[in-house]
């Protein structure tokens, strides 16, 4: 990860949060903005939809032709749920995370960035629930089962990045 990547990601996580959280809806709009904010300054193609066929390894992300009608699906799916995710239970929330996060990795909408930026909408609906954002240190320490977790995604299975999500979810008091 760039330096400079990483400080434009948490001046933009700053704008987020500080000094009051304040995120009323989020869109595929918004998510292109967050990028477009997050890496605009280094790179031209920031927050725009990406228009190549990716791929990490042998596996194969979305095709780029199908990213519009995948990201409407996701936000019908997922992002209008956004504004009542305070009143979910820990479990439909866990669900509903997992779920979310592995839809939006395998659809991968940029170039780069699509890890952090789904992390980044984790730690937004994580604190629209009224929780905090999360720790992901034991998703990097383990990265060979998220990557798992994102495959058994693939085929419906949505356990294996729930348990994910429950591992890191804060403490209840």
């Amino acid at each position: 990860m760039n330096l400079a990547e990483n400080r434009l990601l948490l001046r933009l996580y700053e704008a987020l949060f500080e000094p009051k959280f304040d995120v009323p809806q989020v869109s595929v709009e918004v998510l292109q903005y967050w990028h477009y904010r997050w890496l605009g300054p280094l790179y031209k193609w920031a927050g725009q939809l990406r228009t190549v066929h990716m791929s990490k390894g042998a596996f194969p992300f979305a095709s780029a032709h199908l990213l519009p009608t995948l990201l409407h699906q996701y936000e019908q799916q997922f992002l209008q749920h956004y504004p009542c995710l305070s009143t979910y239970s820990l479990d439909e929330l866990w669900a509903y995370l997992a779920q979310s996060h592995v839809e939006f990795i395998l659809i991968h909408p940029f170039r780069e960035g699509n890890g952090r930026l789904g992390r980044l909408l984790l730690d937004i609906m994580a604190t629209q629930a009224g929780f905090t954002p999360l720790d992901y240190s034991w998703w990097d320490q383990n990265k060979t089962y998220y990557v798992g977790a994102i495959h058994a995604g693939l085929m419906g299975d949505y356990a294996p990045m729930q348990r994910l999500v429950k591992d890191i979810w804060p403490a209840i008091p």
